[in-house]
């Protein structure tokens, strides 16, 4: 019979005898989940005989109490008994109240752990309770021996507990359990990557990787490779390359190379290219890591399969008067990011009258433009610019700066072959700051110099730099300040941070100060925690051009992680600041936190993009637009469609520029909307009543929509070593300051990633023709369709006079005109049967169906190597493995370069030559043209 009241075992426990007492203990645990509540009045007897060091049943009671305060909801409380009842705890118990208590015990040590690994100063730190550690390792172990490996991992990665991670996986490493070791590893480097926020921790945790892949008797090259560039240290680069040269793994060797110049950093390139050339390693390898041979094949893809608009370009160009500047310059912008990297620049050549329209800042946009164009083009692209740079026929600064700017676009990231040309530049110009013509030229060299020493960390270009800077130059130290934080990007040195940040405070200029406070951003990048000092530095100044840097700064520290810290504090800052610009650039900034949380950005500022300020409206549009590019995420679509309505216009700019990132390689047959936002973009360029900077918004959307000839997209995470392109997120950031400076559009370009996948033989790195498969419906990744004008004309009627008599006779003759066809009808439906008609409707349907089917119902069809693969669709992409060419690395399914093993390599066959290899063997450089002042453009088409 069940107990229904406890009454009797509370008044036992008033008891002298400590075995009544002991006995009421015994009943009451047992029914104390069903009379908890009764129980919970008399809590305090129960603590007090705990409390009592004489009671020999003390844990029991602690066991009771735990138990009570568990129903009660208390549960700290709750696992503070439990952890004191020892023993009478058993957490092999199969119960909910202890999967609770564990669960809220290891939730407990994991907060305790990570506060003691985050603080330096050991009398600072939480002393933890010795049994809450106990449960917290008898519950490791219990996962260990049931072989649940990765959950064990996971709470150990959580707790900062590196030794025990450490012995999971020394557990595992044996020749029997090297494939299941790779896994374990492998998913570790994912958890420590995506989901640990301590620098410290995450780089303790690597370097085990490091050692543990390198112990391997079967030794995982790429695996390591990633450990490597998620470490960035080259000097482990360096030993992996070593490693692969004594095993002969020449074709690995080339792949890793590869995967390194698509995610590594210029100054992890250069160092690791450095000690390779002291050692007289292989060249190729050295090639490789110059970015030349990648860019040469990006170049040839652009331009072998440019699939560029300009009947829409045209339309765009026609319908925006190029004698404004905000139109010339949209125009510019869209030009050039629709034929990025291909270096195709027949629009320029084919519109020399229209880019002669262009005055001072805009025609210093539309030389820049160039260096858009032959982005990539490292052999020849000095040449390119070459009619326009300093000292040659050109005689406008505004040419002259550009080209400069122009030259650093194309050399970004790789600039070895001009940084020596720019800094003479700027040497032989820095000492007349303030003069106009130079200042213009200054500005365009600064940019120029940071694009091509972008992450090299290199204190010479910061020094020259810092010389323009101190001049106090509105239009040359603004640009130095950007080119400054360009150079030092994610390098963290405190030196220059406290320079920048000094100077920033002490300028009168609010142009330069708010540059520098983008630069203190960009140094920062990827430091999270080792950035909070500046950050609140930054956010409490009562300068609202500091506070702006502030919030990029948090958001480029905490770029891709998810920090909730981060995310608080932005959105406090969104809401609450006294500064519209702050409030918009913290919106903005939770976009590049939120970027591999992107499904969440959404639903997170879905209330924002409703707030009564235009500001945070339009902080809301780029913060979709950046953590959502190239996904064409619907719920993100949902929430700007309503934008690109607002009454506000740089609004409506900012929502459209975000739909065309968010839709940027997108196809009609998987997303219906594609057509609908062309179409959206478009009639807001035609339509005489709308704002400028809608205008504007909309032709620089139609370009990024159909940027690199409709062949690229944006990517910020490298999907073969797991990490966030540096490059791409810079150039997201930069992009959206185009709000203070147009020119700075062009920096989009940064962040578009060719989608392709580039096979290569390994012997001679030659392209060859062979296809591969893809297993999905032909047709669903076709181009979207292109603009025609004959459909786009509406012919317009002049009003006549009509007099009241015609208008009688033709009313007559229309009456009689209708009934003669209805009587026709009435006829023809008598003489033809009923059953022809239908069979007529029946046989059409039928070719419709039967030319679907045909169209869309084959599974698999051929991709040739080197063609337009969207990131959709490359996960249906396979090579044959009976084919002759196969990848050297198994199983790799990711857009980019792939070295290929030939298994016949006796066999002749066909190879697609590069841009390079054209220029350097069939013709010379095609004829320069110059875009100045004084030109008859008519003649040099």
């Amino acid at each position: 019979m069940s107990v229904t009241t406890a009454a009797p075992l509370l008044a036992l426990l008033k008891e002298e005898d400590d075995i009544v007492k002991s006995y009421a203990l015994k009943s009451i645990n047992v029914e104390v989940d069903h009379l908890w509540s009764e129980i919970s009045n008399d809590i305090t007897e129960i603590e007090t005989l705990y409390d009592d060091q004489s009671f020999p049943d003390r844990h029991l009671a602690a066991l009771v109490a735990s138990k009570v305060y568990y129903n009660l909801g208390e549960y700290e409380s709750a696992v503070k008994y439990a952890l004191a009842s020892g023993t009478y705890f058993d957490i092999n118990e199969k119960s909910q109240f202890v999967e609770t208590i564990v669960s809220k015990s290891i939730e407990l040590y994991i907060t305790h752990a990570t506060n003691n690994y985050n603080i330096e100063q050991e009398e600072a730190k939480v002393v933890i309770d010795a049994s809450l550690t106990s449960i917290f390792e008898r519950m490791i172990e219990k996962c260990v021996n049931s072989s649940e490996y990765k959950l064990a991992l996971g709470i150990a990665l959580e707790s900062y507990r590196l030794d025990v991670v450490s012995d999971i996986l020394k557990r595992n490493n044996d020749d029997e359990n090297e494939s299941n070791m790779l896994k374990l590893i492998n998913y570790v480097l994912a958890a420590a990557t995506t989901n640990i926020d301590n620098i410290r921790f995450k780089t303790n945790i690597l370097s085990l990787l490091f050692d543990i892949l390198f112990s391997m008797k079967n030794f995982d090259y790429f695996a390591t490779a990633k450990v490597v560039v998620n470490l960035n240290d080259p000097k482990l680069a360096v030993q992996l390359f070593e490693k692969l040269q004594e095993t002969e793994n020449i074709n690995i060797s080339y792949q890793i190379a590869f995967d390194l110049v698509s995610s590594a950093s210029q100054s992890f390139l250069q160092i690791v290219t450095q000690e390779l050339e002291s050692k007289n390693f292989n060249s190729k390898i050295l090639e490789i890591l110059s970015g030349v041979p990648t860019c040469d094949y990006y170049n040839t893809f652009l331009l072998n399969n440019k699939n560029i608009d300009v009947g829409l370009l045209n339309k765009s160009k026609s319908s925006l008067d190029g004698k404004f500047s905000l139109f010339h310059t949209a125009v510019s912008v869209s030009n050039g990011f629709m034929h990025a990297g291909t270096t195709d620049n027949s629009f320029i050549k084919a519109n020399l009258s229209w880019l002669g329209k262009a005055q001072n800042w805009a025609k210093f946009t539309a030389t820049a433009s160039l260096g858009v164009i032959h982005r990539g083009n490292l052999i020849d692209g000095k040449k390119v610019m070459a009619p326009y740079l300093p000292g040659s026929r050109a005689t406008s600064r505004y040419i002259k700066g550009g080209s400069l700017y122009g030259l650093g676009l194309i050399y970004a990231g790789f600039g070895k072959n001009v940084i020596d040309y720019l800094k003479n530049i700027i040497i032989e110009n820095s000492s007349n700051c303030g003069d106009e013509d130079i200042d213009v030229l200054l500005h365009g060299a600064s940019l120029g110099i940071g694009l091509a020493g972008m992450s090299s960390h290199s204190l010479e270009l910061y020094e020259l730099l810092k010389e323009i800077l101190y001049g106090d130059s509105v239009i040359s130290a603004e640009a130095a300040a950007l080119g400054m934080g360009l150079t030092m990007l994610g390098s963290g040195n405190e030196t220059v941070i406290n320079d920048v940040h000094t100077y920033a405070q002490e300028t009168q200029h609010g142009n330069i100060t708010r540059a520098l406070s983008i630069a203190l951003a960009l140094i920062n990048y990827g430091r999270q925690e080792l950035a909070d000092d500046l950050i609140e530095k930054m956010l409490g100044n009562g300068e609202s051009l500091i506070r702006y840097g502030g919030v990029f700064t948090v958001a480029l520290a905490y770029v891709g992680t998810g920090n909730n810290k981060a995310i608080k504090k932005l959105l406090h800052v969104a809401v609450s600041d006294s500064d519209d610009d702050v409030r918009r650039g913290a919106v903005i900034a939770l976009g590049f936190v939120l970027l591999r949380d992107y499904t969440t950005v959404p639903r997170i500022v879905e209330l924002l993009s409703e707030s009564h300020n235009a500001h945070v409206r339009c902080g809301t549009a780029f913060a979709l637009g950046i953590s959502c590019a190239g996904k064409g995420l619907k719920s993100a679509i949902d929430v700007l469609e309503p934008l690109t309505k607002d009454p506000v216009d740089f609004v409506r700019q900012a929502a459209m520029i975000a739909l065309s990132m968010i839709m940027i390689q997108q196809t009609e047959k998987l997303n219906p909307k594609v057509k609908e936002i062309n179409e959206l973009f478009l009639n807001v360029i035609k339509n005489k009543h709308q704002e400028g900077l809608a205008k504007f918004g909309a032709c620089v959307a139609q370009g990024i929509m159909n940027a690199g000839g409709r062949n690229v997209t944006i990517q910020t995470e490298n999907a073969e070593t797991g990490t966030l392109d540096a490059k791409a997120i810079v150039g997201l950031a930069m992009f959206s300051q185009f709000w203070y400076w147009f020119p700075l559009s062009h920096l989009l370009t940064l962040s578009f990633t060719p989608t392709t996948i580039v096979g290569v033989r390994g012997s001679d790195f030659a392209i060859p023709e062979f296809d591969l498969n893809c297993h999905m419906k032909e047709g669903l990744f076709d181009y979207p369709t292109m603009f025609e004008e004959a459909a786009d004309k509406e012919i317009e009627k002049v009003a006549t006079a009509v007099l009241s008599t015609t208008a009688r006779a033709k009313s007559r003759s229309k009456k009689i005109k209708k009934e003669k066809n209805e009587e026709e009808e009435q006829v023809s439906a008598k003489t033809e049967p009923t059953e022809k008609k239908e069979e007529i409707v029946e046989k059409t349907k039928e070719s419709e169906s039967d030319s679907f089917k045909m169209k869309y119902t084959n599974k698999t069809y051929k991709v040739k190597n080197m063609s337009r693969i969207l990131p959709q669709q490359v996960r249906y992409i396979s090579f044959n493995k009976q084919d002759r060419f196969v990848p050297v690395q198994k199983h790799k399914n990711t857009l980019g370069v792939v070295i290929l093993n030939d298994k016949t390599p006796e066999e002749s066959i066909k190879i697609i030559e590069t841009v390079r290899q054209i220029k350097d063997i069939n013709a010379p450089l095609p004829t320069s043209f110059i875009v100045q002042d004084d030109v008859d453009y008519n003649n040099l088409c």
